[in-house]
């Protein structure tokens, strides 16, 4: 069947911000979605895609770029599909994260709201993030740019192209961590060039060096784990060698042989090297012990003052139980112990809650309480017949949001304040909805832990309607 030819649409003015960090038009009355744009840029837009209710685009020619257009750091910037807002100012990102929370409560959640606060931005917008995980490749993918002047396909080591699971961009520089990750993954992948070691191969499932998990505290302290897709040959015993006598800032240096299809290693054993199988991070006095599967929010910085705003609204005063809903490793629930008669954390994840009864362990917390299992058959009326009827519920779901069945639940036990975490305003508006016949949004604000992407954190209370 031939392929319909689709418009070029030109002098088309780029005049807001939509999803997935991508610029919007408007032309003929139809929405036109479009990456790498900023609004007010005007471009020659190449349609490709046209439904009957949107279009979309790539950019031909930027006609004339927005004042508001700044240029990317990153030389890998359009291509490794992250950070695409780097061309937006900081202060634009923090204003259109802000538009973006208001757009999705009002248009999804259709409740009534206060004053939407500014954004709370980051103090680092670089080098901001205590974890990246990068995929090695046998052949590293190239544009069509490279392949027309020749460039040969060689081994690769970095993040995979959007929507290929089998496509990886070498990465030469990532500024989303310090320049220990630079220096360790561009050592790593020489070593293992020059050394012969195979890289993996996501079709064939063959190749020795499959992924890399980097993480760091904020000490510089690393953890590294070396996955492996096949057992550990003699070569790669050396590599871990090379990587242990060359980065001191490594306290931790694990590896694990993952030989299944897929790349998690939740299930996967993770062995220890050289050093200890933790790092441990800090925040108001409290210490966390971060292990290889551990959750913990990969901004440090900007996850404590996401905490506090939660904790603020919380307004404890010493006397409330507390449950805190999806608590991941317990952070949330170590850190608003201190104020709270008693809290219950509750996850899905066993090892998460093994981690957060060792967390509650270190910062000698005697009123905190974990369970794991799925939220809707925990949290019952009989579980909250056992354990007490809480005064405050703080819940921060997965993307998803909360199940109809725990809402429902949440509405019987009836606490006075629900503190709502997200990071989805989509599906936190939805579940707003639902609570609103008992609950009252008192208090909105919207925490930036991703600068240049379009990702947003948002935190609301709601307050029980008298």
């Amino acid at each position: 069947m031939k392929k319909k030819n689709l418009p070029l649409l030109e002098n088309i003015e780029i005049t807001g911000i939509a999803a997935e960090g991508k610029a919007l038009a408007r032309v003929d009355e139809q929405v036109v979605f479009v990456p790498y744009c900023v609004p007010g840029d005007i471009v020659n837009l190449q349609v490709t895609k046209k439904k009957h209710s949107f279009m979309e685009a790539r950019v031909e020619k930027i006609i004339r770029p927005s004042d508001k257009r700044c240029e990317a750091v990153c030389r890998h910037y359009g291509t490794c599909g992250g950070c695409k807002w780097q061309i937006l100012p900081y202060d634009e990102q923090l204003r259109w994260k802000r538009q973006q929370v208001e757009d999705n409560l009002t248009r999804i959640g259709k409740v009534e709201l206060p004053e939407i606060r500014p954004t709370l931005g980051s103090n680092k917008i670089y080098g901001y993030r205590n974890k990246l995980e990068f995929s090695f490749a046998d052949h590293k993918w190239l544009t069509a740019e490279q392949m027309k002047a020749g460039v040969p396909f060689e081994p690769g080591l970095g993040f995979h192209i959007p929507n290929c699971f089998d496509k990886v961009l070498d990465i030469q520089e990532c500024h989303l961590m310090p320049d220990i990750n630079n220096r360790l993954r561009n050592h790593i992948r020489e070593y293992a060039v020059s050394h012969g070691l195979s890289f993996y191969n996501e079709r064939t499932h063959e190749g020795e060096l499959r992924t890399l998990i980097l993480r760091s505290n904020h000490k510089g302290e690393i953890m590294l784990v070396v996955v492996f897709g096949s057992e550990m040959s003699e070569a790669g015993k050396a590599m871990m060698n090379d990587i242990q006598a060359h980065f001191p800032e490594i306290v931790s240096l694990m590896y694990c042989v993952n030989m299944k299809m897929n790349d998690t290693i939740g299930d996967r054993e993770v062995l220890t090297w050289h050093g200890q199988d933790h790092i441990m991070e800090e925040m108001e006095g409290l210490r966390f012990k971060v292990g290889p599967k551990s959750f913990y929010q990969t901004n440090t910085e900007q996850a404590y003052e996401l905490y506090k705003v939660a904790r603020d609204f919380a307004a404890l005063t010493g006397n409330e139980l507390v449950y805190d809903l999806y608590t991941g490793t317990g952070t949330i629930a170590n850190f608003v112990a201190g104020r709270a008669r008693q809290v219950i954390g509750i996850e899905y994840v066993p090892e998460a809650i093994e981690d957060a009864k060792v967390n509650a362990g270190l910062n000698n917390l005697a009123n905190t309480l974990f369970f794991a299992g799925d939220m809707k058959d925990i949290l019952t009326d009989s579980f909250i017949d056992t354990y007490g009827r809480p005064e405050v519920i703080i819940t921060d779901p997965p993307r998803a949001g909360m199940h109809e069945d725990v809402v429902k639940v949440i509405m019987n036990a009836a606490p006075s304040r629900i503190v709502y975490v997200s990071c989805n305003p989509a599906t936190q508006a939805r579940d707003l909805c639902l609570l609103d016949p008992l609950y009252k949004v008192t208090a909105v604000q919207p925490v930036d832990m991703f600068p240049h992407t379009q990702h947003v954190e948002n935190v609301v209370r709601l307050e029980k309607r008298k």
